[in-house]
């Protein structure tokens, strides 16, 4: 399947849900300034949620933050990363079922990675064919 077809097909089947509920949580966050690096990180994730297909997730390791990237990530998985984790894990496992969606499912698992350990990783294009 081609990665844009499969970019429709995700907007089409709860992927524009998702990212618009990660927009305006984004935009809750960013409200006060203690929120705002948690907000860039909803937005991070609200950005794959409109294209996952094509990109991958990678540890950022040009960007040095290290004990400060530790720290958020736990502040996070805290706050509400496991929640959005077993969200996504959940809708996977009903993608699975249907047999069709497995490659939704898999989309899901990797945005519930992605949704418990944002802080240190990036999103670039996948340069395999």
């Amino acid at each position: 399947m081609s990665n844009t077809l499969a970019n429709i097909l995700w907007l089409i089947f709860g992927g524009l849900l998702f990212a618009v509920g990660y927009f305006i949580a984004g935009l809750a966050y960013c409200i006060t300034i203690i929120g705002i690096p948690f907000g860039v990180q909803l937005f991070k994730i609200g950005a794959y949620m409109l294209h996952p297909y094509g990109y991958r997730i990678y540890d950022d390791i040009s960007a040095d933050g290290g004990c400060l990237s530790v720290i958020l990530n736990l502040l996070w998985i805290c706050c509400f990363g496991v929640e959005l984790a077993i969200m996504h894990v959940t809708i996977g496992i009903l993608f699975y079922l249907t047999i069709i969606g497995f490659s939704f499912g898999n989309m899901h698992f990797r945005m519930a990675y992605l949704a418990l350990f944002p802080f240190g990783k990036s999103i670039m294009e996948d340069f395999l064919p």
